[in-house]
């Protein structure tokens, strides 16, 4: 083979429909399919069309209500997805310069809020559920777990004394793992501080609904999670304190097969009712109708 021959670059490898109309490549191009077209149903296995379960509110064939964001909860909730997103104040990043090793919380925080479009875990907005007029606040578990920290904690006074301010009930989606740890005590104190807020909605009678959703833990149900008028939870949400097995450790028995489950806490009295994700609009509609039953309906913004 002579020396010129193996400089040449090796030949193109095409396809037999472009070696006979070569421009026919340019004109049809690949159709590429979305990486998140299937969703894996966690409980069976089941590869579900992802068109399919944002039609049945992501909830799967076998029942599993899954973790969905603000914007899906709002647009749900609120009477033609139609709200307005209250402004929520921003408190400093890492107050006690927390740092574990691989990564700074700061880091931490800067990759949930690139994730999730937040500024921390809670978001808030002011609409109307059938008709009535309502503050909902609705903590992300995709923002670090959910946990409380100091700016979860000033949402959620900022969303109770908004609805002080507007005479309105105050609806609160539940989903945390619990106190932030990279906050220590700060953390900690949010429990305090969010019982005091619906102190102030005791005060003028405003109704306070809790929906606990998959999963609230800790500190969360420690405090604001456990003090609605009304607790209501989505089916199979797992509701709880400490872990199932730090439990069986130290109290060295098994424990039942639906322990910490909204069912199980409906069953003893802990939650009110148990309520799937198409049917909590009709719900609270009539919860809230109830509570605010006599009062005037003030929308002004």
């Amino acid at each position: 083979m002579a020396d010129d021959d193996k400089n040449k670059p090796p030949r193109e490898r095409r396809g037999w429909l472009s070696r006979i109309a070569p421009g026919v490549r340019k004109l049809v191009t690949r159709r590429e399919t979305p990486d998140n077209l299937w969703i894996k149903c966690p409980d069976t296995g089941e590869m579900i069309y992802r068109a399919d379960l944002e039609a049945a509110l992501w909830v799967t064939p076998a029942g599993r209500h899954m973790r969905i964001r603000p914007s899906l909860r709002f647009a749900y909730t609120f009477d033609g997805g139609r709200f307005q997103a209250l402004a929520l104040p921003r408190t400093p990043d890492d107050p006690l310069g927390f740092d574990y090793g691989k990564q700074s919380y700061r880091a931490s925080l800067a990759a949930a809020r690139k994730d999730t479009g937040l500024a921390d875990a809670m978001a808030a907005g002011f609409g109307e559920i059938g008709g009535v007029p309502a503050v909902v606040l609705v903590q992300d578990f995709s923002f670090m777990g959910g946990s409380l920290g100091a700016a979860a904690g000033e949402a959620f006074i900022t969303a109770a004394e908004d609805a002080v301010r507007r005479e309105a009930p105050l609806v609160v989606f539940s989903a945390s793992g619990g106190a932030r740890m990279q906050e220590g005590a700060l953390a900690l104190m949010q429990m305090a501080r969010t019982t005091v807020a619906i102190q102030r909605l005791r005060k003028p009678h405003l109704p306070y609904v809790v929906v606990l959703t998959d999963p609230t833990a800790g500190g969360v149900t420690a405090s604001y999670a456990m003090l609605g008028d009304v607790q209501l939870a989505e089916p199979g949400a797992t509701i709880a304190f400490t872990g199932r097995r730090v439990i069986e450790d130290t109290i060295r028995e098994t424990l039942p097969s639906d322990f910490q489950t909204a069912e199980f806490l409906a069953e003893h009295g802990m939650v009110d009712l148990v309520v799937a994700r198409k049917d909590l609009p009709r719900v609270l509609t009539s919860i809230l109708r109830t509570l605010m039953m006599g009062r005037s309906r003030l929308t002004a913004a």
